[in-house]
C-alpha cells in the first residue's frame, strides 16, 4: 500500500472497508475468499473487551461455516459446550415464581445446516480477524481511522488517520467502499446518506460485572445463559442479564434515570432488586447509551455502502443486530465480487439496498418495537397482586407468543428484482419456516442419499440443484450452457431418488452465493431462453438470447 495518495488511475484495493468490527471483518473474508482484493481498517489495534452481540444465529453460523471458521469460532465459546444457551423471562424478578423459556432458536434448527452459538463479540472479532490474517487478498490496517470519504465517475478514495495520533495519514483509492464504522459512521455522513431516527427517550446502563454468588442463585435455571425482567415501572422496556463465561462474568443493561452517572446511583441495589436477592458484585466497566432504532434511508449512495450498525441501529433485543450485520456482508460481498469480476451487473448492487433494507425495517417494527409495545400492554393490563389466575393465564399465552415469535422470524427476499417469482410481495422479516424451496428464501439444508448435506456440495457461485436424474438432464445442459455465454459460476449439485432432498417440492433449485433460492421450476419449462432469462435476473445483467449451440428444452 503507498503511504501517500495514489496516483491517479491506480487503485490501492478494489474495495475499501472502513470498521473492522464483525460486520466489516465478515465482509472482508467474504470479499478475500473470492479473490477481491480489499482493505480493511479499523481503528483499535486488539478487540474492546465489552461483552455484547453474544447471541449468534443458526443462520449466522452457517456464514461462519462458509467462511472456514466454524470449528474456531466454536472452540473460542467462554461458556462450556455442554452448557445450555438458552433464555428466560421473569416477572418481577428473576427468582420470582413467574418465568418461562425465552427466544428458544433450537425450535428452527432443521431449517438451518448448523447449530446456534453464544460468545462475547470481543471472541468472535477475535476468530475474524485470525481467518483474515489467512487471506494473501486482504490486508487488514490496525490503528488506523476514516478521516474523509470521496468518490467520482471511476472510483473512489478514503483518507486514513493512525488513532494513536502520531500523524500518520494515507490516502487510499478503490472501486467501492464500505461503512462498516458504527451507529456515529463519518463513512455515511460524508456520502450523504441520511438516516431515520426514532428515539425512546430512555437512558440505558450497560454494566458489566464479576458474582459467584448469581451464578449460585441463577443454578435452579440449568442451561440459561440470558434473563430478562419484566417490571411494570419499565412500561415494556427490560433488565437484561448475560452469563460472559460460565459462574463469574456477567453483563446487565437496563433503563436508568436521566442524568444518572457512574458515582450518583446504587448499581448493585439496582441489580440485586431485578434478581430479588442479596449477591455479592464487583463492578468491571459501568457505561450508558440512549434507546434509540435508526435506519439509514438508503443503503448505498454511488460507490459508498453501509452495513452493520452504519446502515440500522436498535436496542440490543432479542440478539438481532450483530446478526443482521453479518446477513448485511454475506448479501453484499458476494454482489461485489460478482460485479468487479464481470457476472454480475448494477442492478445487483442496488439490490443490497431492496433486499437487505425492507428486511431489517421489518425487523424493527415487526419484533423489537412491537415487542417493547407488548410487554408494555401486558404490564398494564395483568397483575399478579390483583388478579393472580387472570395474569397466570395471560403469562402461558406469553410464553406460547414467544415460541410463535422465534417460528415468525424468517428474513426473506420475496419479490426482489434479482430473484425470480413472489412478484407483488416484498422482502420482509416476517415469514415462515419450511422446507420447501421458495424463490427469495433461504434454502433449508436436505442430506443427500450420498449422505452428504445438500450445504456441502454448494459452490461459491449460483448452484443449480438437480433431482430427478435424467428427467432433468436436458435442463442441466440448458443452465449450463446459460451460464457460460453469460460468463456466471454455475454448480451442479444432483440427487435421485428417495430422500430428504424431496422436500424442496421442486426438481430444480437455483440457489445463490448466499444459499437464499433465486428460482424453482420444472424440467419441462426450463429452455435455454429461460435458463438465460433466470440467471440474467439473479445476476442483476441484461436478459441476453440463449448462445448458438445451447440446447433447447
Amino acid at each position: 500500500m503507498n503511504e501517500q495518495a495514489s496516483t491517479a488511475g491506480v487503485q490501492d484495493a478494489e474495495v475499501v472497508i472502513v470498521g473492522g468490527g464483525p460486520v466489516g471483518m465478515g465482509l472482508a473474508i467474504e470479499l478475500g475468499q473470492r479473490g477481491v482484493r480489499t482493505v480493511v481498517a479499523e481503528r483499535y489495534a486488539q478487540p474492546q473487551p465489552i461483552p455484547k452481540g453474544q447471541n449468534l444465529t443458526q443462520r449466522t453460523m452457517e456464514h461462519f461455516h462458509f467462511w472456514r471458521a466454524e470449528k474456531q469460532l466454536r472452540a473460542a465459546r467462554t461458556i462450556p459446550a455442554e452448557y445450555g444457551i438458552g433464555g428466560l423471562t421473569a416477572h418481577g424478578t428473576l427468582l420470582g415464581p413467574h418465568t418461562y423459556d425465552w427466544l428458544q432458536r433450537d425450535l428452527v434448527r432443521p431449517y438451518y445446516f448448523t447449530g446456534n452459538e453464544r460468545l462475547p463479540q470481543y471472541a468472535t472479532e477475535a476468530v475474524l480477524r485470525q481467518r483474515v490474517a489467512q487471506l494473501p487478498s486482504v490486508q487488514a490496517l490496525y490503528g488506523w481511522e476514516a478521516k474523509a470519504v470521496d468518490q467520482h465517475a471511476d472510483g473512489a478514495s478514503v483518507v486514513l488517520g493512525q488513532r494513536d495520533g502520531s500523524g500518520g495519514e494515507r490516502t487510499l483509492c478503490c472501486a467501492y467502499v464500505v461503512g462498516c464504522d458504527g451507529a456515529r459512521s463519518l463513512v455515511r455522513e460524508q456520502a450523504g446518506i441520511t438516516q431515520t431516527r426514532t428515539d425512546h427517550d430512555r437512558m440505558m446502563v450497560l454494566l458489566v460485572f464479576r458474582s459467584h454468588g448469581l451464578h449460585e442463585l441463577l443454578q435452579r435455571y440449568p442451561g440459561k445463559s440470558y434473563y430478562n425482567v419484566l417490571q411494570p415501572e419499565l412500561q415494556g422496556y427490560w433488565k437484561f442479564f448475560g452469563r460472559v463465561d460460565l459462574g463469574s462474568t456477567w453483563f446487565f443493561h437496563a433503563p436508568v434515570p436521566p442524568g444518572t452517572t457512574k458515582d450518583n446511583f446504587d448499581f448493585a441495589a439496582y441489580l440485586q432488586e431485578a434478581v430479588g436477592a442479596p449477591f455479592d458484585i464487583e463492578f468491571q466497566h459501568i457505561g450508558f447509551w440512549d434507546l434509540r432504532f435508526m435506519l439509514a434511508d438508503r443503503y448505498r449512495q454511488g460507490r459508498v455502502f453501509v452495513a452493520g450498525d452504519a446502515a440500522h441501529s436498535h436496542p440490543p433485543y432479542g440478539g438481532y443486530g450483530v446478526n443482521s450485520g453479518l446477513e448485511d456482508a454475506r448479501n453484499l460481498g458476494w454482489k461485489l465480487a460478482a460485479l468487479l469480476q464481470g457476472w454480475g451487473g448494477e442492478p445487483l448492487l442496488d439490490s443490497y439496498d431492496g433486499e437487505r433494507r425492507p428486511v431489517f425495517a421489518s425487523t424493527m417494527r415487526d419484533f423489537i418495537a412491537r415487542s417493547i409495545e407488548t410487554d408494555r400492554q401486558f404490564l398494564e393490563q395483568h397483575d399478579p397482586a390483583r388478579d393472580l389466575p387472570a395474569f397466570e393465564a395471560a403469562w402461558q399465552a406469553r410464553a406460547q407468543g414467544a415460541v410463535g415469535e422465534v417460528h415468525a422470524f424468517e428474513p426473506h427476499y420475496e419479490g426482489s428484482p434479482v430473484v425470480w417469482g413472489g412478484e407483488g410481495r416484498g422482502p420482509s422479516a416476517m415469514g415462515r419456516h419450511q422446507f420447501e424451496a421458495r424463490p427469495g428464501h433461504h434454502l433449508a439444508p436436505a442430506v443427500l442419499a450420498s449422505g452428504g448435506n445438500v450445504f456441502e456440495a454448494l459452490g461459491p457461485g449460483f448452484s443449480l440443484l438437480a433431482f430427478e436424474g435424467a428427467a432433468t438432464a436436458d435442463a442441466v445442459q440448458a443452465f449450463l450452457g446459460a451460464a457460460a455465454a453469460l460468463g456466471l459460476p454455475l454448480t451442479v449439485v444432483q440427487a435421485a431418488g428417495e430422500g430428504e432432498h424431496r422436500r424442496y417440492g421442486a426438481p430444480l433449485v437455483l440457489v445463490r452465493p448466499d444459499q437464499f433460492v433465486a428460482w424453482v421450476g420444472q424440467p419441462a419449462e426450463a429452455s435455454g431462453a429461460l435458463a438465460g432469462q433466470v440467471l440474467s435476473r439473479a445476476a442483476g445483467l441484461p436478459a441476453r438470447a440463449p448462445a448458438q449451440g445451447v440446447v433447447q428444452v
